[in-house]
């Protein structure tokens, strides 16, 4: 297992003081990051070899939002490869040992130049092979979502400049935080789950369309006609 520790800046949280849902991603997304810069086969190596691990899914479990100033532990291990797939959990603590965010994801080992996914090389197999551990408990959603029928159009969003990271498309993160734009201030949002089918790239326009069910809400974000960029789905908070 890898880990880091870190402390919840002013920069992260919200109007109540809590980290926000695309910063909770931040920290999951940099340590799994983080764990491959140490390895030596983090993001230098993989552009030099012109490939790269490309987020397929993501489930992220929220037990409670850190708070501003609080101190946190944000871990990671992989706990399965199949062919080109890679499958990783993420978990952050607080100094108490209680578990704030849960979260499981589905990773393709991508060929960078030919745009298709490629059986994970041996040497970066091999590194990882000494970290696996066990998959976290409970039960996980499949890594497919299926788009609701109906659902409501929203504003267009540029993808912009700063949306852009080391893989030259949106990164991760940017989708749920242009998708959450969409939920409703007062949906206490619990968890997420988000499927990507495309890369968005700098000037692409995304057309979010909304659905709003009892406990949750799912916002699929189109290029305006029948191709999706990703599905993310927004659980409702259990209510204490």
């Amino acid at each position: 297992m890898y880990q880091f520790e870190s402390r919840v800046r002013y920069s992260e949280v919200d109007s109540e003081r809590h980290l926000t849902l695309p910063a909770v991603m931040d920290y999951l997304q940099d340590c799994c990051t983080f764990q491959s810069e140490d390895m030596d086969i983090g993001v230098e190596y993989l552009a030099e070899q012109k490939q790269a691990w490309v987020l397929s899914s993501w489930e992220i479990k929220i037990r409670r939002y850190p708070v501003m100033g609080e101190k946190i532990c944000v871990e990671t291990w992989p706990y399965a490869f199949k062919g080109f797939y890679g499958y990783r959990n993420f978990r952050i603590t607080n100094g108490q040992g209680e578990e704030l965010v849960l979260a499981n994801s589905v990773w393709v080992y991508m060929d960078m130049e030919r745009m298709r996914p490629m059986r994970i090389p041996e040497k970066v197999a091999d590194a990882y092979r000494p970290e696996i551990g066990e998959e976290l408990p409970g039960e996980w959603g499949a890594r497919k979502l299926s788009v609701p029928e109906g659902g409501t159009a929203m504003q267009p969003v540029p993808v912009a400049g700063f949306f852009i990271d080391t893989n030259h498309h949106m990164n991760n993160g940017k989708y749920i935080l242009v998708a959450k734009e969409s939920v409703p201030e007062d949906f206490a949002i619990g968890g997420v789950r988000a499927e990507y089918r495309r890369a968005a790239m700098l000037g692409d326009v995304l057309h979010p369309v909304v659905a709003v069910a009892e406990e949750k809400i799912t916002v699929v974000l189109t290029d305006g006609g029948d191709q999706i960029y990703a599905i993310v789905e927004f659980a409702a908070a259990e209510k204490n």
